[in-house]
């Protein structure tokens, strides 16, 4: 018998890097891949919020759900999506608004009813930076260049760090409990201690003038484990302390 394994999609705060929601389901089977479980996060959102994510999330009915939402989107280009500059309003060099017309067919997950409430076109910008292919409804050249679109599409990679922090530097690798419900509430431990970490930190760099993503996860880590290990041992040493008698004798224990 092997140990149960969990899908865990987290939404990550770019400033903090703060777990703000999170969704875990089976890793496998109907309605438990990511942009399942990403569906039902969207209330985390506000409007004027900015999703970045890689290619995966880069489909017609998820950019649809978050732009009626009021949040606008940075993804990779997927790569079944074919990119031709020559249509759409030319903005700049490899950087144009296009219209998607939405898919004919439609998705398992979705019924008739909400299938017709979807627009049947998306305004998106393209752009090329780097390399890559990017998708965003910030259409404004003016108001966001494409040059703002590379760096903030760069700083996506955070995300890689703190999941890496979370599986590695907390010990979340593997988990210990046997059975899905105990794994679900193991998991939900783990990203409140990752985010009491990440509170400490954004405490201490207001404190100090900084940017929380300018202090080091790790050494946070470290330095509270020091720190309650200490405070622990002082802690006993006092009450052990107090437990003994003012003139010899046995000490005080109470039970």
């Amino acid at each position: 018998m092997g140990f149960p394994q969990a899908r865990l999609v987290a939404i990550i705060c770019l400033a903090t890097g703060a777990v703000l929601d999170a969704a875990i389901g089976p890793p496998a089977g109907k309605g438990n891949c990511e942009l399942s479980l990403m569906r039902g996060l969207l209330d985390a959102f506000s409007a004027g919020d900015v999703l970045l994510a890689d290619a995966l999330y880069c489909n017609y009915f998820m950019i649809a759900l978050l732009q009626a939402a009021g949040v606008d989107v940075l993804f990779e280009q997927h790569g079944a999506r074919i990119t031709d500059f020559r249509r759409g309003r030319r903005l700049g060099e490899r950087d144009h608004v296009v219209r998607w017309t939405k898919p004919r067919r439609r998705p398992e997950w979705m019924t008739p009813e909400q299938y017709r409430s979807f627009p049947d076109e998306l305004t998106v910008r393209e752009v090329k930076v780097d390399g890559r292919v990017l998708v965003t409804t910030m259409v404004s050249a003016r108001q966001v260049p494409k040059g703002e679109l590379s760096d903030l599409y760069a700083c996506r990679w955070h995300v890689e760090l703190d999941i890496r922090n979370i599986k590695t530097t907390l010990g979340m690798e593997v988990l210990r409990c046997l059975t899905p419900p105990m794994v679900e509430k193991e998991l939900s431990v783990y990203l409140l201690a990752y985010n009491v970490i990440r509170l400490l930190m954004a405490q201490a760099a207001q404190h100090a003038g900084l940017h929380p993503r300018e202090l080091s996860f790790k050494h946070t880590v470290q330095l509270w484990s020091v720190w309650t290990t200490t405070a622990l041992r002082t802690e006993s040493a006092e009450l052990f302390s107090s437990d003994r008698p003012a003139h010899g004798g046995e000490p005080a224990w109470t039970y």
